[in-house]
């Protein structure tokens, strides 16, 4: 069996086309993984709220007293269908961009703690759109706010 040069030089750079396609840039990765840790959750429940920000420290939030997050919403979604937000499947909304179809979220908000880590929340499943801050084609940011699109 004979393998060409040429085939061999295709596979090649389509595997470093799919790996750097794959990754954010170097300067974007520590935003786009703290983004991923405050809103990705495809296994999210609202019984979970507690639980799934007690365990992760970037919840400690300097806008109020107590350090607890006053709210925080999870995306329940495989993270390419988060991302293809920012590119085919989001539209322009302010300074940000609106997915063009409704996701299903987790929103916790903070329904009574003394101090971080002992903040207590209520959570609501809900389905909507989503407005996200991008770079480069990566989310970087959730905004919290409700997006209607055509005003409804």
């Amino acid at each position: 069996m004979e393998i060409h040069q040429s085939a061999v030089i295709l596979l090649l750079i389509l595997s470093v086309s799919s790996f750097t396609h794959g990754q954010p840039p170097a300067h974007i990765k520590p935003r786009y993984e703290k983004f991923l840790k405050q809103h990705y959750n495809p296994d999210m429940t609202v019984q979970k709220c507690d639980t799934v920000i007690r365990g992760n420290r970037d919840f400690i939030h300097s806008e109020t007293e107590n350090g607890c997050k006053k709210i925080n919403t999870f995306i329940k979604a495989n993270s390419n269908d988060i991302k293809a937000v920012c590119g085919k499947a989001g539209k322009p909304y302010r300074n940000m961009v609106a997915s063009t179809k409704p996701f299903s979220v987790v929103t916790c908000k903070l329904h009574s703690g003394d101090t971080h880590p002992n903040c207590k929340y209520r959570g609501v499943q809900d389905t909507r759109y989503i407005v996200l801050a991008c770079e480069h084609g990566w989310p970087v940011h959730y905004d919290e706010g409700i997006y209607k699109p055509n005003g409804s």
